[in-house]
């Protein structure tokens, strides 16, 4: 299961979406917006993204996931749009019959996640700046800002 939404992350619904009698393991990861980033003081983050091309992308993680582990359920989730302290802005569930299969699996994904998929993170922080980072960047290619 892949979903693009603009709306908070119900991180029980995801987990109960790959539960199974006969998965032995569920694994969830979150991805929360943190306060301080490398020093300087985060307020929010901004996610955006071309749909089409990044659920594309996430479709094709999650079948190489299931190619590569022996999986149950595979479900990823990211957030667009404004993300506030403490709020989840990804969350990605696994399921195996076995915990190995469902932490490696996990940890590949965001891993994955994070290089390839086509969605920009603008963070915002409390000195009235932002910059839109992407873990691809170089750190040339990173915009910083003054917001009006």
């Amino acid at each position: 299961m892949i979903e693009l939404t603009h709306s908070p992350i119900d991180t029980s619904a995801l987990l109960a979406q790959v539960q199974s009698n006969q998965a032995g393991a569920a694994v969830l990861f979150l991805g929360v917006t943190r306060e301080f980033t490398d020093g300087r003081q985060t307020v929010a983050l901004d996610y955006q993204c071309y749909p089409e091309m990044a659920s594309r992308k996430l479709e094709s993680l999650e079948k190489t996931a299931h190619a590569q582990w022996d999986l149950i359920a595979c479900a990823m989730i990211h957030r667009l749009g404004r993300v506030e302290l403490g709020e989840a802005s990804v969350a990605i569930a696994v399921s195996s019959a076995h915990r190995e299969a469902a932490f490696e699996a996990g940890k590949w994904l965001i891993d994955q996640l994070k290089q390839e998929v086509p969605i920009w993170k603008k963070e915002n922080w409390a000195d009235g700046t932002s910059e839109w980072v992407h873990p691809g960047l170089a750190p040339a290619e990173k915009e910083v800002r003054q917001d009006d």
